[in-house]
């Protein structure tokens, strides 16, 4: 619901993990395959010397520094730039507002109710019951429209189509109170916590 990049953050992910698996795989091998081990010694010395080579070459006039070293201070700037860039496209869509109307009353003003409201009233409807292991509550902007997202971790046993039913008429109630229907999204998934949390038989 939110605009949160998850293909760019899985690409992302995949490409950095792939990096980990094969710098480990190298240094596995280097430390117990000496095959690999006398193909580094023999390979490294000439890479060594070529980026040495390559910095001595493009040194300023009557200096020591190159000037290969203002382009790499730049790839960083961009670098830490873009990093920045990504860490602020995360989790965005969040809104704290779950209701505003105009009243044109005796004293004209914008009512607004906020998205901590059905938040904290649908964590206390689900708080302590026993066919759930976890349920968190947000309000999203979509398109400029307030919603709700419910996220419920059944335990095991638990019959999903049931239990939305059941989530279906608490969302309901609170439409009826606040006044105005909201877009709900119902996410009710599985994780460590509904496979090795106490067992519990739900009637």
């Amino acid at each position: 619901m939110n605009s949160t990049p998850t293909l760019l953050n899985r690409i992302l992910l995949t490409i950095l993990g792939l990096k980990l698996l094969a710098i480990g795989l190298l240094l596995m091998l280097l430390a117990t395959v000496p095959a690999v081990a006398a193909w580094w010694h023999s390979w490294s010395p000439g890479v060594w010397n070529g980026i040495n080579q390559m910095f001595n070459a493009t040194r300023f006039p009557g200096r020591t520094q190159s000037w290969l070293w203002i382009i790499v201070a730049l790839v960083l700037l961009l670098l830490i730039g873009l990093m920045v860039a990504w860490i602020a496209q995360q989790g965005k869509g969040r809104s704290n507002l779950l209701a505003s109307e105009y009243d044109p009353g005796e004293v004209p003003g914008d009512v607004r109710i906020g998205g901590g409201v059905a938040e904290q009233a649908l964590k206390h409807a689900l708080a302590g019951r026993p066919d759930l292991a976890g349920a968190t509550v947000t309000t999203y902007d979509v398109k400029g429209t307030p919603a709700l997202k419910v996220r419920l971790l059944p335990r095991q046993g638990v019959a999903p189509h049931l239990l939305a039913a059941e989530i279906s008429e608490l969302l309901a109630a609170l439409e009826t109170a606040v006044g105005r229907e909201t877009p709900v999204l119902i996410h009710i998934g599985a994780g460590a916590r509904t496979r090795f949390g106490r067992a519990e038989r739900v009637r």
